[in-house]
């Protein structure tokens, strides 16, 4: 299987601490890969460096391309990125703020065209959004905006997807739809997934692959099953850690099991 993602020796010091120490791995097209690790790890580090936010030392490439070198415009028809916080109120319908994805392919004052109508209108259905497309986004409850954003993502029609902490701050039926929704792109969409992931029973549950880092570099990489479990957790949150049944949403995956 082709790698849509390739980091060697990934190093990176901001202000003469080092913050990435010698990170190597690779991910597979159309892998869905969670990221887990204590606060401080290098998670968020990471991904910027996948967006091509720093100059670093070693190897970041997606599709072939080096990260850092990418112009931004190009590097944007690749990967797109959902972070975990959205402070800002854009005046804005969910119609246009989803068409703000196409943003790598359209031209100054020019406007869209019948491509990018069909990419927002496809991200719109894929995501459930089409029911209020015309409202505005400040009006919209913590998990409809969390769709339009990751609808304004698929809208980018990168092979690659970024997300920090997507069920962040949501309830329980949110943080399922949402997640629901994210293996949907993965699965029908094709859509290759990384996502930084602080709830370890969500990462158990919806990744193909769980790489854990700590004080900056990979600690551990490996299926779900072998990483969620109390010896591997304890060693990478000097924590204890113990295997009790727990309570999930019903999904549409567990349903199935």
């Amino acid at each position: 299987m082709n790698s849509a993602i390739q980091i060697k020796e990934l190093a990176l010091k901001l202000g003469g601490v080092s913050i990435l120490k010698g990170i190597s791995f690779s991910v597979a097209e159309g892998e869905y890969i969670s990221i887990i690790g204590p606060n401080g790890a290098g998670k968020t580090t990471l991904m910027r460096c996948l967006l091509g936010m720093y100059v670093y030392e070693g190897s970041v490439r997606i599709d072939g391309t080096e990260c850092s070198q990418a112009n931004s415009r190009e590097l944007a028809k690749t990967i797109s990125y959902v972070p975990q916080t959205h402070d800002m109120e854009f005046p804005l319908t969910v119609r246009d703020f989803v068409m703000m994805g196409r943003y790598p392919y359209l031209s100054p004052l020019a406007p869209a065209q019948k491509r990018d109508i069909e990419a927002v209108e496809k991200a719109l259905e894929v995501t459930g959004t089409g029911s209020f497309r015309d409202r505005l986004l400040r009006t919209l409850s913590g998990g409809e905006r969390q769709k339009v954003y990751i609808a304004a993502a698929l809208a980018q029609e990168t092979p690659v997807m970024l997300l920090d902490e997507p069920a962040t701050f949501l309830d329980w039926k949110h943080q399922a739809d949402v997640m629901q929704l994210l293996k949907k792109i993965n699965r029908e969409c094709g859509a290759t997934i990384v996502a930084v992931n602080h709830d370890l029973n969500s990462a158990a549950h919806w990744s193909d692959r769980i790489i854990a880092l700590k004080e900056g570099a990979v600690l551990l990489d490996g299926p779900p099953a072998e990483i969620i479990q109390p010896g591997p957790l304890k060693e990478l949150f000097e924590t204890t850690f113990i295997r009790k049944e727990t309570l999930a949403p019903i999904t549409k995956k567990n349903q199935a099991e």
